[in-house]
């Protein structure tokens, strides 16, 4: 079966963990040289070219001339669908980190705080272990 082209949107651009990489260096650094590129990331200049000519495809870098220099320059508004897309998904990650640092603070502060950090979390508060529960024999 064929690859899909890579170049057909943001989405398949970025999927390329090279690519996200030369995002970021050009997220956190401005402009830079494909020179400068290929050397902060350690990758040979004609393979970096080559990923820089895919997210300039689909508007993720600009190039401008300087001289006899080419600078890349991240456009990151395109990158707008990527976060409308993935924000969609943010309740379920938000709703497990709740629950991952009620249950850190739970083991921190001890027993005592199970039934605190149960509430917190929206979850119906367990019986203590020596009190009676409804339906069930006392021995």
């Amino acid at each position: 079966m064929a690859r899909a082209a890579t170049t057909s949107d943001v989405f398949s651009a970025i999927g390329e963990p090279r690519r996200r990489e030369i995002l970021e260096v050009l997220a956190g650094r401005g402009e830079m040289a494909v020179g400068d590129l290929a050397g902060c990331l350690h990758l040979p200049q004609p393979a970096v070219s080559k990923h820089l000519a895919v997210l300039r495809e689909v508007g993720l870098v600009s190039v401008t001339r300087r001289g006899r220099s080419r600078l890349y320059r991240l456009e990151g508004e395109e990158l707008k669908a990527v976060h409308d897309w993935v924000a969609m998904y943010e309740r379920f990650w938000t709703r497990q980190l709740g629950r991952i640092k009620a249950r850190a603070e739970q083991t921190t502060r001890g027993p005592a705080a199970t039934l605190e950090s149960r509430a917190a979390l929206g979850a119906p508060a367990k019986a203590s272990r020596g009190g009676h529960r409804p339906g069930s024999k006392k021995e």
